[in-house]
C-alpha cells in the first residue's frame, strides 16, 4: 500500500495547462478515443447529466474496441449518479468499483473519501487537477456557465507514477480501508529536486495516514524568495500553512490568495474561513475574491514550483480524504499559470483592511458562528485522535 511512499522527481515530462471544463473536457475525450489499451479514471463528484453523457459516449466506444476501462468512484461523491448509468457503464463491459461506500456501521469512517481527479490512457497520457463530471464543471448545452477549474495534460515519464498510485487505489478499496493502516511513526521524507527540464513529481495525501503534498508545499512556502498565489475554493488551511503565508508575506514575498466569493456551492465554509483575514492582512498577505464565477481551483505557484490538483489545503481534506497533486518545476507551466493566475485576479475583488472593517453587522455574525463552528468541530476531532 502506497500509505507510506513518496514518489521521485521525473524529468523530460511536458505538461499543459487547460483551463474551464470547455476546454479540458473535449481534450480528455479525445484521448479516451485514441485509447488502444487502457483507460483509468479516478473521480469524487459524479452525477447524472449531459456532462456525464458526453464522458460515457467514448468510454462505451473505448470499451467497444476491446480497451480495459476502469472507473474508481467515490461513493458519496458518486451518490447522484443513478443506477440506470452505472448498469450502462457495467452492461458495456466497463469496470466500475466504489470507494467507501456509506454505511451506517461505519458511523464517522464515512468522512473517510476518495477526492482525487485523475484520467490515465494507455501510459502516454494524464489528466491530473480538480473537475467532476456533473454540470457545474461543464453542460455542452450551456457551454458559458460552468465554475472555474483547471486540469493539467501531462505526458513523459512521470505517467507510471500515476499509474502505480492509481493501480494501488484500485487494489486496495475493495480490501484495507485507509483508517485500518497504522498511522507512521514518521513524517515522509521529500526528495531533493533535481537537474533536469519538464521535471515533475507526484504528491499525495492519505488521510492522516500520509501527507506528503501538505509537507511539500509547507517546505516552498517556507523557502520562497519572490511570490506565493496560491487559489482554493475552501479557504481553511491549517495553522502551519497560515503562520508560513504570514512569515513569507513579512519578509518580503508576493503572498496573493485567490479564493471564492458570494459565487460558492458551501457558504458556511467561506465565513469560518474569512475569520483568518484580518491577521492575514495586517501581515501583508493580498486576498482577492474572485467574482465571474465558482472558484474551484486548487492551484498554487511558488516563485517557479507549480502544484495542481484535488488538494484545498485545509484541515478538513488533510484529516479525511485521499488527495492528488502534481507539483512540477517546468519554465513552460509555470508561464501558463501565471497567466491563469493574473487573469483571475484582474477579475477579482481585492479585499483590504478598511473594506473588511465596514462589512455589515449580519456578515460579521455569519463569520463568528461558521467560525466558532469549525473550530468546535475541529477540536472535537482532534481529541478523537
Amino acid at each position: 500500500m502506497l500509505a507510506g511512499s513518496v514518489f521521485p522527481w521525473r524529468s523530460d515530462n511536458r505538461f499543459r495547462l487547460l483551463v474551464d471544463g470547455p476546454q479540458f473536457f473535449p481534450a480528455m475525450f479525445e484521448a479516451i478515443d485514441r485509447a488502444e489499451r487502457r483507460v483509468d479514471l479516478e473521480l469524487y463528484l459524479v452525477e447524472d447529466g449531459n456532462c456525464f453523457d458526453g464522458l460515457l459516449e467514448p468510454l462505451l466506444r473505448a470499451v467497444s474496441r476491446g480497451v480495459r476501462v476502469r472507473c474508481l468512484f467515490d461513493g458519496f461523491g458518486c451518490l447522484k449518479l443513478g443506477q440506470a448509468n452505472r448498469d450502462r457503464l457495467t452492461q458495456a463491459g466497463i469496470e466500475l468499483r466504489l470507494y467507501n461506500p456509506l454505511s451506517l456501521r461505519l458511523k464517522l469512517r464515512n468522512l473517510h473519501r476518495d477526492h482525487r481527479k485523475l484520467l490515465l490512457v494507455d501510459g502516454c497520457i494524464g489528466y491530473v487537477g480538480g473537475t467532476g463530471v456533473t454540470d457545474e464543471f461543464w453542460n455542452p448545452r450551456e457551454p458559458a456557465m460552468h465554475w472555474h477549474e483547471v486540469m493539467v495534460e501531462m505526458t513523459g515519464p512521470l505517467l507510471q507514477d500515476w499509474q502505480e498510485l492509481f493501480d494501488s487505489q484500485w487494489v486496495h478499496c475493495l480490501k484495507r480501508r485507509i483508517w485500518q493502516l497504522p498511522l507512521p511513526n514518521r513524517a515522509p521524507r521529500i526528495p531533493l529536486l533535481p537537474d533536469g527540464s519538464g521535471l515533475g513529481r507526484v504528491a499525495y495525501s492519505a488521510a492522516r495516514q500520509h501527507r506528503d503534498v501538505l509537507l511539500s508545499l509547507l517546505r516552498n512556502l517556507r523557502r520562497a524568495q519572490t511570490r506565493i498565489w496560491l487559489a482554493t475554493p475552501y479557504f481553511l488551511p491549517t495553522g502551519k500553512v497560515r503562520r508560513a503565508l504570514i512569515r513569507a508575506a513579512r519578509r518580503g514575498v508576493d503572498v496573493r490568495l485567490l479564493l471564492t466569493s458570494r459565487n460558492t456551492d458551501h457558504p458556511p465554509v467561506r465565513y469560518a474561513g474569512q475569520r483568518f483575514y484580518p491577521r492575514l492582512l495586517r501581515a501583508g498577505v493580498r486576498i482577492h475574491e474572485y467574482q465571474p464565477h465558482f472558484s474551484h481551483l486548487k492551484m498554487v505557484l511558488v516563485d517557479d514550483w507549480v502544484s495542481v490538483g484535488s488538494c484545498n489545503f485545509d484541515h478538513w481534506n488533510l484529516r479525511w480524504n485521499l488527495e492528488a497533486n502534481l507539483e512540477a518545476i517546468d519554465a513552460s507551466l509555470s508561464g501558463q499559470v501565471q497567466a491563469c493566475f493574473e487573469r483571475d485576479f484582474q477579475d477579482s475583488i481585492e479585499i483590504d483592511l478598511a473594506s473588511w472593517y465596514a462589512r455589515p453587522l449580519h456578515l460579521r455574525l455569519y463569520q463568528r458562528m461558521w467560525g466558532l463552528m469549525d473550530r468546535l468541530l475541529v477540536n472535537i476531532f482532534n481529541r478523537g485522535g
